[in-house]
């Protein structure tokens, strides 16, 4: 039977003053919530305290939030409700192993991230009781601390619990996320979701990474194109032969929708710009993982796959 308990979440803790996590933190804040935003670096946070997070773009908001700190060992002090993950998933494993060190009962943790498979990552330390899996559906950049640009939000964001029981949390969660001005819809076709998002990602980010070229330029460009729309048919060729359902009209969807994203630097190009590790492995990668399961042969996803590294290993 479902737990019907009551959730209504005020503390979050957000991991990662990236472009994704200063979003969510300054719209949670914005909402009367308590927010902790967590980073590593601590020029990344400075600015959300006293000046705020700076958002601009498809929204407009600057927004202070309610603490700061540089460990997630300080996290437990601040009894958050909810933890939103919002790294690049190459370093999920790390990150988990640091929460299941204070993981009490209660506690929910949302990867609020790209790639496929990144829930399950936290669930190895955690258990899947706590564990949900959101997909986000703004693009986002930084262009310095705590100040981001979103070229494009396209709301809803969706959000699913990995145990059923735990389904009141994440509806609770997908309203408190809409009450402040991120759309939230609790979905039970995550999975699904994910691989959609995980495809266009797949065709997008390592194709503008190696070239340099933004989305809109990849798109427009007759030979590029043609790479392009080869990663998709594969993509989709790997989720049918794992039983995913994308949906019967997913493949012109996806053309259409990369061919308005618009002047856009994905995230893993901005990763190479900037000297950063990639989420190649959770993205192309894991279409060669699970082309492989099936017997699927992957020759493109490989081939991006081995460039991203290939540039990765310069760094």
């Amino acid at each position: 039977m479902t737990d019907k308990r009551p959730f209504a979440p005020k503390t979050f803790a957000v991991i990662g003053a990236g472009p994704v996590g200063c979003i969510v933190s300054a719209f949670l804040a914005k909402g009367g919530h308590q927010v902790i935003l967590c980073d590593v670096i601590p020029e990344l946070i400075e600015p959300a305290l006293k000046r705020g997070i700076i958002i601009e773009g498809a929204e407009t908001l600057t927004q202070t939030v309610s603490h700061t700190c540089t460990s997630i060992d300080a996290l437990p002090g601040y009894k958050p409700d909810v933890i939103f993950i919002t790294v690049k998933a190459n370093v999920l494993p790390l990150i988990a192993s640091a929460i299941e060190g204070f993981y009490k009962k209660g506690l929910y943790v949302v990867s609020w991230q790209n790639g496929i498979d990144t829930e399950l990552v936290i669930a190895n330390s955690l258990g899947r009781e706590p564990v949900m899996r959101a997909v986000v559906n703004y693009g986002c950049g930084l262009l310095g601390p705590a100040h981001v640009t979103i070229p494009f939000h396209h709301p809803p964001h969706y959000i699913q619990e990995l145990d059923p029981e735990a389904k009141f949390a994440a509806e609770a969660i997908a309203e408190t996320l809409t009450t402040c001005g991120l759309t939230t819809r609790h979905t039970q076709d995550i999975v699904a979701m994910v691989w959609r998002k995980g495809v266009l990602n797949a065709c997008m980010n390592p194709v503008c990474a190696v070239t340099g070229l933004t989305m809109s330029q990849a798109m427009n460009d007759p030979i590029i194109f043609n790479l392009v729309d080869s990663l998709v048919k594969e993509c989709v060729k790997v989720a049918r032969a794992n039983e995913i359902m994308l949906s019967w009209d997913f493949y012109p969807n996806a053309i259409g929708y990369m061919r308005n994203a618009g002047n856009h630097k994905p995230s893993m190009l901005m990763d190479i710009e900037n000297g950063r590790r990639t989420e190649i492995d959770y993205i192309n990668g894991k279409f060669v993982e699970y082309g492989r399961q099936a017997g699927i042969e992957t020759p493109y996803n490989i081939t991006l796959q081995s460039l991203v590294k290939g540039l990765e290993s310069k760094l």
